[in-house]
C-alpha cells in the first residue's frame, strides 16, 4: 500500500478538463471527487460531464463522486458598454441598482443585486474583484450608492462584490440555484455543495428542496460568509460535509483571518462527524506553470497535517494549462505528507466527546485495535456508510474499505478520508454472514489490498444489509477464514 493516499482529492471540471480524454487522465491519476461548477455551463453540459466521469471510473474499476456546486447569491457589478474601466484611489464611483446591466461606464455600472443599496450605508466598506479594487461608501442616494476609491485598478464585466465583515441580506438560495438543485438530482450527483450559507437553517431548507426532488445528494456547506463563521456549530450540524471556501470568506474577514478560521474548522468538524474540504488556490500557479510554489506545496501539507478528508482544486483543473500535472503534485504532496510521524497518532481526534450510537461505538473500538494490533486492513460493511464515516473522523494509517451493495453509499464515502468504497454483492449479507464475508474477502485478496498472513479489523451488523445496524466487531486472519 505504498501509493495508498488518505487525503482525498476533488477536481473542478470546466473547459481545460471537460473532454473524455483529460477526465480519464485525471482519474488515472487519483482524483477521487470530480466538481461540477454551476456557476457556469447548462444542464445539458454538466450531465455529459458526469456520464464521461462515469464511464472512466468504470474503466479504471474505482468509484468516484460527483460534487454540484451551486452558484449561491453572488453579488456582482454589472457590464462596461467597453468591456471594463481603470479606477484611481480618491475616484467617486457609482454602484447604479437602476442601471441597465450592460450600461456600465466609467463612472457607474449595474448590480445584479438591487437589495445592495439596503444594506449598506456611509462608512461600509466594499471590495470588488476577489478585495482587488476597495471603495468605502460615502453616501446612499435612492438606486445609488456614491463611493470613493481607496484601492484602484482594472474593474470589468461581472466582478464580484462583497462587504468587509459581512452582513448582507442576500439569501443563501436563488431562484437559479433551486432549478439547479433539481437537475444535480436528476444527473445522480452524490453531494450538493451549497454556496454563502449563514447558519444551519440555511442547509436545512436547501435539504428540503433536495428531499422534494427526489434527490439523495448529501449537503457541503461552503464556509465563505463571515456569518456562517460566527454559526459554524449550527452548520456543521445541519451539514453532511463542510468546505472551507477561502476566496470569498478572506474577502469578508480578511486574508489574514483565514488561516486561524481553517485550523478551527478542521478541530471542530469531528464532533459533528463533519468531513472537510479545503479549498481555493491550493495549486494556483499551476494554471500557468507545470509545478507548483514551495509556498501552495505547503499549504497543501499543511491542510494535510490538520486531518482534513479532502484537497480540491478549482481553476487548476478547470482552466488550467495543466489539469493532470496540477492533480499528480496534490497526490505526490500528499502521500510524502502522510509518511511523516508528526501526523497525529491518536486514535480519536477528541476523546472527550463519546459514541453516540451503537455503530459509532463499534467504529471507535475497530479504530482502537488498529492501534493495538498490526492489522492490514478495516473491512467495513455498510449499508448508509455511517460506519465509515465514524472510522474515518479518526486519524489513523490503515486503510478502511468500505464494503456496500448500494452504489449511492460508495459514492458517499469518496470524500472520506482513508476510506475506499468496494462494491459487493448483496446475495448473501442477509441469509448468510460467513459466506458474505469470506466473499468479501476473496474480492480484497483479489485486488491485492490484503494477503492470505494479513490480520483484518471487520465490521458488521446482525442481521446483516440494514442501515444503521453495525454491532460486531470481529479480528480475522484472512487464510483462515477462507478456509472455514
Amino acid at each position: 500500500m505504498e501509493n495508498f493516499r488518505r487525503t482525498k482529492i476533488v477536481a473542478t471540471l470546466g473547459p481545460a478538463s471537460e473532454s473524455p480524454e483529460v477526465i480519464d487522465r485525471l482519474i488515472a491519476a487519483g482524483v477521487n471527487v470530480v466538481r461540477l461548477n454551476f456557476s457556469h455551463g447548462t444542464p445539458d453540459e454538466h450531465r455529459q460531464r458526469a456520464e464521461h466521469v462515469r464511464a472512466a471510473a468504470k474503466k479504471h474499476g474505482v468509484c468516484v463522486g460527483i460534487l454540484a456546486d451551486m452558484q449561491g447569491p453572488k453579488i456582482r457589478c454589472g457590464k462596461f458598454k467597453r468591456g471594463k474601466t481603470t479606477l484611481e484611489p480618491g475616484q467617486r464611483f457609482i454602484l447604479d441598482a437602476a442601471l441597465d446591466l450592460d450600461a456600465g461606464t466609467d463612472e457607474r455600472v449595474g448590480l445584479t443585486y438591487k437589495e445592495l443599496v439596503n444594506d449598506v450605508e456611509p462608512g461600509a466598506r466594499l471590495l470588488l474583484n476577489d478585495g482587488l479594487i476597495v471603495m468605502d461608501v460615502e453616501e446612499v442616494r435612492g438606486s445609488e450608492i456614491h463611493c470613493t476609491v481607496v484601492v484602484g485598478g482594472e474593474l470589468s464585466n461581472n466582478k464580484g462584490i462583497n462587504r468587509a465583515g459581512g452582513g448582507l441580506s442576500a439569501a443563501a438560495l436563488t431562484d437559479k440555484d433551486k432549478e439547479d438543485i433539481k437537475t444535480a438530482c436528476a444527473i445522480g450527483v452524490d453531494y450538493i455543495a451549497i454556496s454563502f450559507p449563514r447558519d444551519g437553517e440555511d442547509m436545512r431548507y436547501a435539504r428540503s428542496l433536495v428531499e422534494a426532488a427526489g434527490g439523495h445528494a448529501r449537503l457541503v456547506a461552503k464556509v465563505e460568509r463571515a456569518e456562517a463563521v460566527d454559526n459554524l456549530e449550527s452548520i456543521l450540524e445541519a451539514s453532511d460535509a463542510v468546505m472551507v471556501a477561502r476566496g470569498d470568506l478572506g474577502v469578508e474577514i480578511g486574508d489574514a483571518a483565514v488561516p486561524p478560521v481553517q485550523k478551527r474548522i478542521l478541530r471542530l468538524a469531528p464532533r459533528f462527524n463533519c468531513p472537510v474540504i479545503v479549498a481555493t488556490q491550493m495549486m494556483e500557479s499551476m494554471i500557468n506553470n507545470p509545478i507548483p510554489t514551495r509556498a501552495e506545496v505547503n499549504d497543501v501539507a499543511n491542510a494535510v497535517l490538520d486531518g482534513t478528508d479532502a484537497i480540491m482544486l478549482s481553476g487548476e483543473t478547470a482552466a488550467g494549462k495543466y489539469p493532470v500535472e496540477a492533480v499528480e503534485a496534490m497526490h505526490r504532496t500528499c502521500i510524502e505528507t502522510e509518511k511523516q510521524k508528526v501526523l497525529p497518532s491518536s486514535s480519536t481526534r477528541d476523546p472527550r466527546y463519546p459514541p453516540r450510537s451503537v455503530d459509532e461505538c463499534i467504529a471507535r473500538q475497530a479504530m482502537e485495535t488498529t492501534h493495538m494490533l498490526k492489522v492490514r486492513a478495516i473491512a467495513a460493511f455498510t449499508q448508509s456508510g455511517n460506519t465509515a464515516l465514524y472510522m474515518s473522523r479518526h486519524l489513523s494509517s490503515v486503510p478502511i474499505y468500505a464494503l456496500t451493495p448500494d452504489p449511492r453509499t460508495a459514492g458517499r464515502v469518496t470524500l472520506f478520508r482513508n476510506v475506499v468504497a468496494k462494491s459487493i454483492s448483496g446475495k448473501y449479507l442477509e441469509t448468510d454472514a460467513p459466506k458474505a464475508t469470506r466473499e468479501a474477502l476473496t474480492m480484497m485478496l483479489y485486488d491485492n489490498l490484503v494477503d492470505t498472513d494479513d490480520m483484518v479489523v471487520m465490521t458488521l451488523g446482525t442481521p446483516m444489509g440494514h442501515s444503521g445496524s453495525t454491532n460486531t466487531m470481529k479480528i480475522i486472519k484472512v487464510g483462515d477464514t477462507l478456509q472455514q
